[in-house]
């Protein structure tokens, strides 16, 4: 077993801290999760982000127990889905026997659907939870500040996390900026737009990346690093695991960073948090 890579953790709002880099599981096939999360723990990882909805819990858990690594050198996130929102305390601890474990460092509310008007309760009971001990820290994923302020002004209790689809395309910044103002720490899925679009090709980014030595995928990462976001950039390779972490022996220049700005189209490539039911 590798030593844990050099990875900063970024503290939260409730005075956990939680590792900038991490491994998520998101469309991992079945039967495949257990080797990609055992590979990435081996590679030094030691943050891994699933779901109940990706299928993939038990697998994560099988891989950890079989790390031998000590659990408070983890950090382990899993989320509610959306149908289980007004079942959230046996929701959670449905997915705490599927990862064979007694407590998770963060769990997420998944989407906010505001079209029910159950993410209140479901935040609530998310509350409990965290005082029980059992989630040392508890946030929401796709919320956005509407979403935000109605948990806040009804329960006092700010997420720690806010887990959103965000890229040099599609930068979120009225959010971004509503979540710094509360302290609310970003989490970027799909940090390398999903490779969905050109991105990879702009004669802006390959030029910064030439100059560093780095691969553009590097450099992205390392845009929002800079940023202070936290980042789980998906891949089942090893190589590509390796790579994904080597971000942090160099940095961006303030024209560097104004270039990739630049990108912002308001282009996403997953759902509207605001519409999205699936259930």
């Amino acid at each position: 077993m590798m030593s844990a890579l050099p990875i900063p953790n970024l503290p939260l709002s409730n005075g956990t801290a939680i590792p900038q880099l991490g491994a998520g599981v998101f469309l991992v096939e079945p039967g495949e999760a257990e080797g990609v999360v055992a590979t990435a723990l081996e590679v030094g990882y030691r943050h891994i982000d699933t779901a109940s909805v990706y299928g993939n819990e038990a697998e994560v858990g099988r891989a950890v127990a079989r790390s031998g690594i000590a659990r408070d050198e983890l950090f382990i996130t899993t989320k509610l889905w959306n149908s289980d929102q007004t079942r959230a305390a046996d929701a959670f601890a449905e997915s705490l026997d599927r990862l064979a474990l007694d407590r998770v460092d963060l769990y997420l509310i998944h989407w906010p659907q505001p079209m029910f008007g159950e993410a209140l309760g479901a935040w609530k009971s998310l509350i409990e939870i965290a005082e029980s001990g059992r989630a040392s820290a508890i946030g929401v994923s796709n919320f956005e500040i509407a979403d935000l302020q109605q948990l806040m002004d009804e329960t006092g209790v700010v997420p720690a996390v806010n887990q959103i689809e965000l890229h040099p395309l599609h930068q979120r910044r009225e959010l971004v900026e509503f979540c710094t103002q509360h302290g609310i720490a970003i989490e970027a899925w799909g940090p390398l737009a999903q490779g969905k679009s050109d991105l990879f090709e702009r004669p802006e980014l390959l030029e910064i990346a030439q100059k560093h030595g780095k691969s553009p995928a590097q450099v992205v990462l390392r845009w929002h690093v800079q940023q202070d976001r936290i980042v789980f950039p998906k891949t089942v390779r090893r190589e590509r695991m390796i790579e994904n972490a080597e971000l942090f022996d160099f940095a961006l220049d303030a024209d560097e960073l104004a270039a990739i700005d630049a990108y912002e189209a308001g282009t996403n490539f997953g759902p509207d948090p605001r519409t999205f039911d699936a259930r």
